[in-house]
């Protein structure tokens, strides 16, 4: 669940680095850089942002950072100025090349190591050792395979402080109501919040959306006490990505269809939770999804889309059939 989103947070003792649009406009200019809409990349270029992020994060000696998407390198130059010792991935070969450059005594002395990859290919346990922590502008066409790379296995970042759209940042942290299978998979694996809204005039070159600023913070991160088995949690997984498939359908309706379980054994789960199957699936909270895959026991095998609908081709043909023949009598 979230706070409501407030404005910049009030600034700490620590002054921001010189930063506007205009000299990461000269300076993007001077070095031939232009930003790739392919990679989502929007560079920050508000102080205020900026050192915001950084009174977030609150990097100091000892702390472990993964930065995702370092871009040009300036959340890296402040996470490394606090004493955290930081392991950077970046996609970009060029951007990537001029950090090394520009960073070369973080790297030389051990501070900074850079990846130049992908995040989604790196292995997270070999990259970091726990506990660690997450900072980044993350590229929004990753946002819901990065969640699910930092959230959905063990080790998992203690915390993470995330720049994202600000449609994502109200979709993970909505209430029952508005929720999402991606809301319901965020506040399963952790608390949420977001922080403040960020403007798109803060970035250069502007993006079309706002974005704000989450804190996520992992209930279990490195396993030791999970709340389901892998086999529960995958059955978990089944029962809403199921529910969701029709989200705008009456929720007993849809898990008859989606999980092809007699309508009696849904009426009866549903019934033992106290979950009215006209609901909708968006109305449901983490806990309530949580006790329908309880209420359900062990879910039949999972079949391939192409077994289902011929299945429900079936069972449509028979009722026809019956219906025919009940006419003719």
């Amino acid at each position: 669940m979230s706070e409501s989103p407030e404005a910049l947070p009030a600034r700490s003792a620590r002054s921001a680095p010189r930063l506007d649009p205009l000299a990461v406009r000269r300076q993007l200019r001077g070095e031939g850089i232009t930003a790739r809409h392919s990679m989502s990349q929007n560079f920050l270029a508000d102080p205020d942002v900026l050192q915001s992020i950084l009174d977030l994060a609150a990097p100091e000696p000892g702390r472990r950072i993964l930065e995702v998407g370092p871009g040009l390198g300036i959340l890296t130059g402040g996470l490394l100025a606090g004493g955290a010792s930081v392991t950077a991935v970046e996609l970009d070969m060029r951007l990537a090349g001029r950090l090394s450059r520009v960073q070369d005594a973080a790297i030389a002395s051990g501070a900074l190591k850079l990846v130049q990859g992908d995040i989604l290919d790196q292995k997270i346990a070999e990259l970091m050792a726990p506990p660690f922590e997450v900072v980044a502008n993350v590229p929004y066409h990753i946002t819901s395979p990065i969640l699910h790379r930092f959230l959905g296995s063990a080790p998992r970042p203690a915390r993470l402080v995330l720049m994202v759209q600000r449609e994502v940042a109200e979709r993970i942290s909505a209430p029952p109501g508005d929720m999402s299978y991606l809301s319901v998979f965020v506040q399963f694996h952790a608390a949420i919040r977001i922080a403040f809204l960020v403007p798109r005039e803060a970035f250069e070159p502007a993006p079309e959306v706002e974005s704000a600023v989450v804190v996520i913070e992992p209930i279990d991160p490195l396993g030791d006490h999970p709340r389901l088995s892998p086999a529960e949690e995958d059955d978990l997984w089944r029962v809403v990505q199921a529910g969701f498939r029709e989200r705008r359908k009456m929720l007993r309706n849809v898990l008859v269809r989606q999980l092809v379980i007699p309508g009696e054994k849904i009426d009866r789960a549903l019934g033992l939770c106290g979950i009215a199957g006209e609901r909708r699936p968006q109305t449901l909270s983490v806990e309530d999804w949580l006790a329908l895959r309880v209420a359900l026991g062990p879910l039949p095998e999972a079949m391939s889309p192409a077994e289902a609908a011929a299945k429900a081709q079936s069972a449509r043909s028979r009722a026809a059939s019956l219906g025919a023949k009940q006419g003719r009598r």
